[in-house]
């Protein structure tokens, strides 16, 4: 993961030293929102509208963040209407790279090498981190949004007059109970694995681990009464969580040290993912084959040989009995 500095790119870690050992993730800076009509957003300027073939999108099967992008992608109906690039899941001193390999699918806008090339042709001068997932405008030739969390709520109604399926995941009515849940899950589980497999001293180690932990019983006990977070259908905040928990045993629990319990020792948490899951359409936006490579053989800090363990065996296909519990 490298930084890039007034357009150059320098491949440079994380300053954990600067936070105490703490690992700190920068906010996204492209905030711009795609829009019915093109009219501005909550951040950014206007200039945007929704129209089929007009955006395109750069993500890692590997990376949780674009995964939640790519879910949504699906529940929405929009693979038809906006097209995807795929990088590579070995991420070294050049960031995210187009090379070849299963599942790599190139960029055919700038035919770029590496992902930071995108971010140059967007802003020539620009200078910090170079994630995915990048929503990308070919008319304007420029980056709309690379924050994932704003990017789903543009696919959920953005596109509804143009013939995206119907659903709403962020209904008006749910919209404080689905803040609420998303701040807590975000900080504590979805960044909370990074925050202790990132993390560069004992105390910060802990104390991420511990408010995982705390977390995934306080979920595992919410899970006990209702089919999914809020009640009978899921919503934003439950294809939020799942990508952490589709990687949660395979990666964060040994490479990440979140080994306290595994998500299969969660009745209900294991019950509920493997329903999500199951949901149409979303099994297609899984690679486990890149999540597991991606964080083992790129993190070299983290596992200096970069072998890949070949376990867990988990059924994701397995029946999970949670549709006529509730």
């Amino acid at each position: 993961m490298g930084v890039m500095v007034d357009g150059v790119w320098h491949d440079e870690w994380y300053d954990t030293a600067a936070h105490g050992g703490r690992f700190v993730r920068p906010d996204a800076q492209f905030r711009h929102w795609i829009t019915p009509d093109g009219a501005a957003g909550p951040s950014g300027e206007g200039g945007f509208k929704a129209e089929p073939g007009r955006y395109h999108l750069y993500v890692s099967l590997a990376c949780p963040w674009a995964h939640r992008v790519l879910i949504y992608r699906q529940l929405k109906g929009l693979t038809g209407m906006i097209d995807v690039s795929v990088v590579h899941w070995l991420m070294r001193d050049q960031g995210w790279v187009f090379s070849p390999g299963p599942g790599v699918v190139p960029d055919p806008i700038h035919g770029a090498a590496c992902l930071y090339e995108i971010y140059r042709a967007s802003e020539p001068g620009y200078s910090g981190r170079v994630t995915v997932p990048v929503l990308w405008d070919k008319q304007r030739a420029r980056i709309v949004n690379n924050e994932s969390s704003e990017i789903i709520r543009m696919l959920n109604s953005a596109f509804d007059g143009v013939g995206a399926l119907p659903g709403d995941y962020y209904p008006s009515a749910l919209q404080a109970e689905i803040d609420a849940l998303n701040a807590r899950i975000y900080q504590t589980v979805n960044n909370g694995v990074y925050r202790a497999g990132f993390a560069t001293t004992q105390a910060a180690y802990e104390d991420a681990v511990q408010a995982l932990f705390e977390s995934l019983d306080w979920l595992e006990a919410r899970l006990a009464g209702q089919r999914f977070l809020l009640g009978a259908r899921p919503l934003e905040c439950d294809w939020r969580l799942l990508p952490t928990l589709l990687r949660f045993d395979a990666v964060y629990v040994g490479h990440f040290k979140c080994n306290l319990r595994r998500l299969v020792d969660y009745p209900q948490l294991w019950g509920y993912a493997r329903d999500l899951y199951q949901w149409s359409g979303v099994a297609d936006t899984f690679n486990a084959e890149h999540a597991k490579r991606h964080y083992y053989e790129s993190h070299l800090g983290i596992n200096p040989t970069g072998i890949v363990p070949v376990g867990p065996l988990l059924d994701w296909a397995s029946a999970h009995g949670r549709a006529g519990r509730f």
